[in-house]
């Protein structure tokens, strides 16, 4: 196993130190640029373009973010790097675009976003290779057991953790069977804490993140059950300060 104690040092800004999109968009560059600033680290989420080049982007769908109908996954990198976020200046980032933006100033937590085993056929080859050489500290996670599954594979020279949620015995089960892979970390909707999986993990030694949290009370909940947090929409420094 990877060493991911470093993924508790500081707090993790979610897609970016955004500001919940009103002038400043989840996963851009802007967003990037003010946590780099701010000394938080970054998570941010990874689709694959028709012409498997990673994309920093968190839904299926591009309606949301930039207004238009369509699936990320049936434009080319060319074609969604044109494409308007939030109908800000900022467009769609590359992977590799964000990684020359951050240049190793702080952390980042990269969440793969799965589809299904065949659709996904070779995608975290494709993130590793562009990862490659990056000098920074690098954290890879996924909710897909597959994608999960093909990283231990390829032998990701990176800690790798498993997102989820969950309060029910069943989908404790679905964890353990993820964590039976040997991964370094866990990242979990803080809601769903306390429960047994997470209380084991922990005294396994695993770290555990929580998202996401939006309010003092959720922060204050996530530190009594985990070790550090996934957070928008505020400063946790000025919870801290007080």
């Amino acid at each position: 196993m990877t060493s991911a104690s470093w993924i508790k040092d500081v707090p993790v800004a979610h897609r970016g130190y955004h500001d919940m999109n009103k002038q400043v968009w989840e996963n851009t560059l802007t967003a990037f640029a003010r946590a780099a600033d701010a000394a938080f680290a970054i998570e941010c989420d990874l689709q694959l373009s028709a012409d498997s080049v990673p994309m920093v982007f968190h839904d299926d769908k591009l309606d949301r973010v930039c207004g238009i109908s369509g699936d990320v996954r049936e434009r080319t990198a060319s074609e969604l790097g044109l494409l308007s976020v939030g109908g800000t200046a900022d467009k769609i980032p590359t992977l590799r675009q964000m990684l020359d933006l951050v240049a190793g100033r702080v952390p980042l937590v990269i969440e793969i976003k799965g589809r299904n085993a065949e659709e996904d056929d070779g995608f975290v080859e494709d993130v590793l290779e562009v990862l490659e050489g990056y000098q920074g500290k690098v954290a890879l996670m996924s909710f897909d057991h597959h994608i999960l599954r093909d990283l231990k594979r390829v032998e990701a020279p990176y800690p790798l953790g498993l997102t989820a949620m969950g309060d029910k015995p069943e989908e404790f089960f679905q964890h353990d069977e993820s964590m039976q892979l040997g991964l370094d970390f866990i990242s979990y909707h803080w809601p769903h804490l306390p429960n047994s999986f997470i209380t084991a993990q922990r005294r396994a030694g695993t770290p555990v993140i929580t998202w996401t949290v939006r309010d003092e009370n959720a922060l204050v909940h996530s530190y009594l059950h985990g070790d550090q947090i996934t957070f928008e929409g505020l400063d946790p420094r000025e919870i801290a300060s007080r």
